[in-house]
């Protein structure tokens, strides 16, 4: 009712404008027999003048009418140099205050809605900078004010923000208006009001707070270093902590643009990806479908069979798979592109050093221009009683345990219902263990949509794990963990091994971080070039957050060792609008951008799309019909929020819907790409097809139906 009311109340005052034509007294010849006839009842009736000519500057303003300029004209010449300018810049502010507030309170919601995402990075700028860019539009006046009004009210910045800065902003234009109105009479036209040399100047002033920041950061910057003595040389352009999917890529960056790189590594080149996490896991997650595979035959008409595993060779499989790939990252590879590798403990000593504690005994110091931190993470182990005595194991440890091992472990606790838990749950289980996996939670996978954590639940009690949801995990004693449910009741779950998978946390000490005084919270604090306090070391990976994936970890280290190496003369802000994450679940869970839980929470507008993947002919030929391809797009608009695919290849899959977001490629034109027959590819085009028929042109389409009926006469 409102908004209605706010609409009405403008739309009255422009209705007025064109009904009783006031345009004609908004015109500079108009606004002169004004003044004139004007000028003696102010001289009689100076308090009701100035008040009329206020609200009727507030009401132009307000209804982002044509005139504002004119009658700031009028301002001067009837009312002289200072009332005039006083009057006029209050009024001017408070009108265009509410035109601010129309906007914001009529519309933005709605533009909100429909363009959320991309009005995120505006808001978080405006945020933080929001003055100085307000300022400067005010100061320069190629923009229109009443333009500057209604966008800014679609944006977040604070009211009382916008309405000191234009009025600060808008001072010296309305003062030289009110100037030039004192002359009204020798004014033939107002394309000369403000000359080039004027304008230059209110350019010039616009950007002298922006010049004023600049030196306020160089000073900042200055700051930061004092108290430790600059290197007069250096002996590296770039040094990084490392060698994880982070660590390596940008020390391949720093050595394929010829710069002097040395990379420093204590254990094993390829981080926890190749030796412990994604390489290892994806193998033994193979096996385990062959087994299940080999048990359910039956559905590819083969007499099923029960597998027999015999699990030493199944993890030498796993090590050798990390052996046949070790060579992409290893010491000799990166020495041949150029990169100095130093096994070793690197301790940050200032901004410019690092001792490496080298693994031969040996200590070398290196004085560098920049550093890259990609110390990776390791995982959480909650406080749980009795569990440092326990024995347990970790995404990192179980590896070396499970490769002594001669068979399977007979009882697996798995702690965690995130992608980790749920791969090995459903691995182990498949291979033969009885698998229990608590998850504090009311579901699995929490960050997902509803229907995917239930139809994950599903597939991982079909594999014959027991999954307990919204136990907590309270005590471990004698190989029996202690879980505690929503009703208080308490239960016994034996095990042979427990393992912990609830999370991993940021490597943060042992490197010099505290001594440096660099932020940290869960993560190294870095800004959105993914720089640190000191504007030479940057931080990329599981270490910077947000995201813990390999993939991300690469997508950061190029943007971390550019700025590093180049940050002089350009430097890139990190971008983060399109990841993908994959759970590598029999079937994969994968998803790009927002799901719908997300959207509800962000309050962004969406309309869903689904396809069931049992429709789908390639997926009924190889009896893999688990699943569906769920898509987020814009009230109706193509344009692509999120997807969500659970399915045989999900992660494969999805790569389409991510080149698509990643280059705003709509669903109409993934129904207009040619899909190969029979593959699950086409799901997505599928996907695309159904929503091409939710959004269907009914009256065209009751059109075209009556123009065929006419043709058959």
């Amino acid at each position: 009712m409102k908004k209605i009311l706010i609409i009405l109340a403008i739309g009255a005052l422009v209705a007025a404008y064109f009904l009783f034509d006031l345009g004609q007294y908004l015109t500079l010849d108009g606004i002169k027999r004004v003044v004139d006839q004007a000028q003696g009842f102010y001289a009689e009736n100076p308090a009701l003048v100035l008040g009329a000519f206020f609200l009727i500057y507030v009401a132009v303003t307000a209804a982002s009418l044509p005139g504002a300029a004119i009658m700031t004209l009028a301002a001067g010449a009837l009312f002289g140099l200072v009332t005039g300018t006083i009057l006029v810049s209050f009024a001017s502010t408070l009108g265009a205050t509410l035109a601010f507030l129309s906007s914001r309170f009529v519309l933005r919601d709605t533009v909100e809605a429909r363009f959320g995402e991309r009005l995120k990075s505006i808001n978080a700028g405006l945020e933080r900078d929001g003055a100085f860019y307000l300022f400067t539009l005010r100061m320069i006046p190629l923009f229109p004010f009443f333009v500057v009004n209604l966008v800014m009210g679609l944006t977040r910045i604070r009211t009382w923000t916008f309405a000191w800065v234009s009025q600060a902003g808008m001072l010296l234009g309305t003062i030289a208006y009110v100037n030039a109105g004192t002359q009204l009479a020798q004014i033939e036209t107002t394309s000369g009001l403000l000359s080039p040399v004027l304008i230059g100047s209110f350019v010039f002033l616009g950007i002298v707070p922006w010049i004023a920041k600049a030196i306020i950061g160089v000073i900042q910057r200055r700051r930061v270093y004092a108290g430790f003595k600059h290197p007069a040389k250096f002996d590296r352009n770039l040094v990084v902590i490392g060698a994880g999917a982070a660590g390596l890529v940008s020390a391949y960056i720093a050595a394929t643009v010829k710069a002097k790189v040395t990379l420093v590594e204590a254990k094993e080149m390829g981080g926890d990806c190749l030796n412990t996490g994604c390489v290892p896991s994806k193998a033994l997650i193979k096996s385990a479908k062959v087994a299940s595979v080999m048990r359910n035959a039956d559905r590819y008409g083969i007499t099923p069979v029960e597998p027999q595993i015999p699990f030493k060779q199944t993890m030498a499989r796993v090590m050798e798979v990390i052996k046949a790939i070790e060579p992409h990252d290893s010491v000799e590879r990166y020495t041949d592109l150029g990169v100095d590798v130093v096994k070793g403990y690197a301790t940050i000593i200032d901004p410019w050093t690092v001792e490496i504690a080298r693994n031969d005994g040996e200590t070398q110091r290196l004085t560098t221009r920049s550093m890259v931190i990609a110390s990776g993470a390791e995982p959480v182990v909650p406080p749980i009683e009795g569990i440092e005595q326990s024995g347990y194991l970790t995404s990192e440890t179980l590896w070396d345990a499970f490769a002594q091992m001669d068979q399977a472990p007979g009882k697996v606790v798995v702690l965690g219902g995130g992608p980790i838990g749920c791969e090995l749950s459903q691995a182990l289980a498949r291979l033969g263990s009885k698998v229990t996996q608590v998850e504090m939670a009311d579901r699995l996978l929490g960050r997902e949509d509803e229907d995917v954590s239930s139809l994950a639940k599903a597939v991982l009690e079909e594999a014959g794990v027991t999954v307990l949801t919204g136990h907590k995990a309270v005590k471990v004693a004698d190989s029996v963990l202690i879980t505690e449910g929503q009703d208080g009741r308490k239960s016994e779950v034996p095990f042979d091994t427990l393992i912990v998978a609830v999370g991993r946390k940021a490597r943060l000490t042992g490197f010099g971080l505290e001594t440096l005084g660099i932020d940290t919270d869960k993560t190294v604090s870095t800004d959105e070039f993914l720089a640190t306090k000191f504007p030479n070391i940057f931080a990329a990976g599981d270490v910077a957050g947000p995201y813990q994936f390999t993939h991300t970890a690469s997508h950061q280290a190029w943007y971390a060792s550019v700025n590093a190496l180049f940050g002089t003369f350009r430097k890139f802000k990190a971008d983060y609008r399109v990841i993908p994450a994959v759970t590598f679940l029999d079937p994969e869970f994968a998803r790009v951008g927002l799901n719908e839980t997300e959207a509800h929470e962000q309050g962004v507008a969406f309309e869903v799309t689904t396809y069931e993947i049992d429709d789908l002919d390639r997926a009924i030929a190889e009896s893999e019909t688990k699943g569906f391809v769920k898509v987020l797009t814009a009230p109706g608009k193509d344009r692509i929020l999120g997807a969500t695919i659970v399915g045989a290849n999900a992660g494969e899959l999805l790569a389409e819907y991510v080149l698509a977001m990643k280059h705003g490629i709509g669903l109409n034109k993934i129904l207009g790409t040619i899909h190969s027959y029979p593959t699950m590819a086409e799901a997505n085009k599928f996907a695309a097809g159904n929503w091409k028929k939710a959004n269907k042109p009914e009256g065209l389409l009751a059109l075209v139906e009556k123009y065929h009926a006419w043709r058959r006469g």
